[in-house]
């Protein structure tokens, strides 16, 4: 059974990923929910490693992540990572 702070994503080969939930959140401005992940194993706090967001729809019992491409949407996910590095940077 995988953790349910683990996803698994498809890449572009083909390819599973596993990748840890950063953190989670629900934005009112814009209607969405979106997720923040690093590829599985990786130390965000001690390390520089990409973190990739998504929002999330969900479609029956699975969720499904779409790629953010509208750029005061993304500074508005960027913002709350940098609030949530802030907040738990000493943890």
């Amino acid at each position: 059974m995988m953790d349910e702070n683990v996803i698994a994503l498809t890449n572009e080969k083909g390819d599973e990923e596993l990748f840890e939930v950063l953190f989670k959140f629900h934005d009112d401005s814009y209607g969405k929910d979106y997720i923040l992940v690093y590829p599985e194993g990786s130390d965000f706090i001690e390390n520089d490693v990409d973190i990739f967001p998504f929002i999330v729809t969900v479609e029956g019992e699975a969720g499904v992540l779409d790629v953010i491409e509208d750029d005061a949407e993304l500074a508005m996910v960027e913002a709350a990572l940098d609030q949530f590095i802030e907040e738990n940077g000493d943890q």
